[in-house]
């Protein structure tokens, strides 16, 4: 793991950016690979077994990035609706590739049981960047909420609104990594003028509950099928991940919704958000991105038998 910065290179201590340190911080990313050929065109090759929507646009300068959603053909109003969320934090890889591999290797078995809407990748440029923001220094995943200030989580509400009172299950693929301690906390500390206090990075995989409507079964369940492909994250000496208590093995709880999180923009009953560790000596990108694809598995079995 690299160091944490004892001071993050923007802005003043204690002190919220303005818009001069927001500007300086656009100035520093780079785009580091590509929406376009890495996922975009893995949706395309879908077309043929799935409707594929594009459910919004984004305008950044010169750059534009269609918004896809990947929907199972001959949707049947009388079948449950599952929704599939990924990269909504763009540098969380395996959260774009398991809802992309689940697509394909997996989504095959449920046509006659369950409508999917799997939106892939909720922020393309972040993608691009490797980054957990937007490029007004803004996280889509703290942002699902009326009047978002982000566009990408303003979009991907809008494509939901119409089914939103009919998913009965939504999961949200996420990763937690080292640069989350090194990059990622530090920025958001010193963008809000507040001091940083290193927490720790979990060596394994967890969910997010809903501590507003806790499903501790639907939880296990998931943490049971991934285990089969990598492991489980331990709670700390504190019985805590990244400092909140740990409920049950892998698992934690977040207020979903007060903290505008995506997991929270339907009223389904089971909803969970999966964290892998993608930077773990015990695990590569290919058993990250598995074990995204089963955790949508086991969720989706969990759903349609109970």
């Amino acid at each position: 793991m690299n160091t944490t910065p004892a001071f993050y290179p923007i802005g003043t201590p204690g002190t919220p950016w303005s818009n001069v340190e927001r500007v300086q911080w656009l100035s520093r990313q780079v785009r580091r690979r590509s929406y376009e050929s890495e996922v975009v065109s893995k949706i395309k090759n879908l077309g043929g077994r799935f409707d594929l929507e594009e459910y919004g646009r984004l305008e950044y300068g010169d750059e534009r990035f269609p918004l896809l959603a990947i929907r199972s053909r001959n949707w049947k109003d009388n079948l449950p609706v599952v929704l599939v969320t990924g990269g909504v934090h763009g540098y969380e890889t395996s959260g774009v590739h398991g809802a992309l591999q689940f697509a394909d290797q997996y989504a095959g078995k449920y046509p006659d049981r369950a409508n999917l809407l799997i939106a892939p990748c909720v922020s393309p440029w972040a993608y691009e960047r490797i980054h957990r923001w937007n490029p007004n220094a803004i996280d889509p995943n703290r942002s699902f909420y009326k009047n978002s200030p982000a566009e990408e989580s303003a979009a991907l509400m809008r494509l939901v609104a119409p089914i939103r009172d009919r998913v009965l299950m939504h999961i949200d693929l996420h990763e937690t990594t080292d640069t989350d301690e090194t990059e990622f906390r530090p920025a958001l500390a010193a963008r809000d003028g507040k001091p940083f206090t290193p927490s720790g990075i979990p060596d394994g995989f967890y969910l997010v509950d809903d501590s507003e409507n806790p499903q501790p079964e639907f939880q296990q369940a998931v943490i049971a099928a991934v285990e089969k492909v990598t492991h489980i994250a331990p709670a700390d000496d504190n019985n805590e991940i990244i400092g909140s208590p740990v409920v049950a093995r892998g698992v934690i709880e977040y207020p979903l919704k007060q903290l505008g999180l995506c997991a929270s923009i339907t009223n389904a009953r089971y909803k969970t958000t999966t964290e892998v560790y993608p930077d773990s000596p015990r695990a590569t990108p290919e058993q990250c991105n598995t074990a995204q694809a089963v955790a949508v598995c086991a969720a989706v079995e969990y759903m349609l038998s109970h």
